[in-house]
C-alpha cells in the first residue's frame, strides 16, 4: 500500500508544492511547526533515511538546504531548521521550517493548519522565495 506522501506525489491526495524534480518534491506540511514548514520527500518511497542510497540521500540534503534559504528569506528567519523523525509516515521526509529559536523545532508545539488560505499564503511566500534565488526551474506555479 503506498505511503500518504506516495499519494500525494501521485496526485491522488493533495499537497502544495513548492519543489518538483525528478527524484524529490517539497510540499508543504498540513501540521506546521511555523509557516513556511516544508516536507523535502524523494519520491522513491524508502521508509528509513538511512536507508537511502548515498546519491539519492545527497540529492534531498542539496534541496533542503535549498528550501532552507528559501524559508529564511520568505519568513526574515535568522535561521531554518532541520529535523529528520520519521514516524508519523514510513517514507522518508526532511523536516525545514523557519525559526527563531529551539522551541521553534520543537514537535509538540505543531498545529494542524485547518486555514486553507494560510497555507495557500505560505506556498505563494516560498515559491517566490525560491524563484528569487534562482531556482524557478524546480518551482511549480501551484
Amino acid at each position: 500500500m503506498p505511503s500518504v506522501f506516495s499519494r500525494i506525489i501521485a496526485g491522488e491526495l493533495p499537497g502544495r508544492f513548492v519543489w518538483k524534480d525528478d527524484e524529490v518534491v517539497c510540499f508543504l506540511s498540513i501540521a506546521p511547526l511555523r509557516p513556511g514548514h516544508t516536507l523535502v520527500v524523494p519520491r522513491q518511497e524508502i521508509d528509513n533515511w538511512t536507508d537511502l542510497p548515498v546519491d539519492l540521500l545527497g540529492r534531498v540534503m542539496n534541496v533542503a538546504q535549498v528550501i532552507g534559504r528559501g524559508v529564511e528569506r520568505g519568513w526574515d528567519a535568522p535561521r531554518s531548521g532541520l529535523a529528520i523523525a520519521g514516524f508519523e509516515v514510513p517514507h522518508c521526509h526532511v523536516h525545514v521550517s523557519p525559526i527563531w529559536d529551539m522551541d521553534d523545532l520543537d514537535f509538540k508545539n505543531i498545529k494542524p493548519e485547518t486555514d486553507e488560505a494560510a497555507l495557500d499564503e505560505a506556498a505563494k511566500r516560498l515559491r517566490g522565495a525560491l524563484r528569487e534565488l534562482n531556482h524557478g526551474q524546480f518551482v511549480p506555479t501551484t
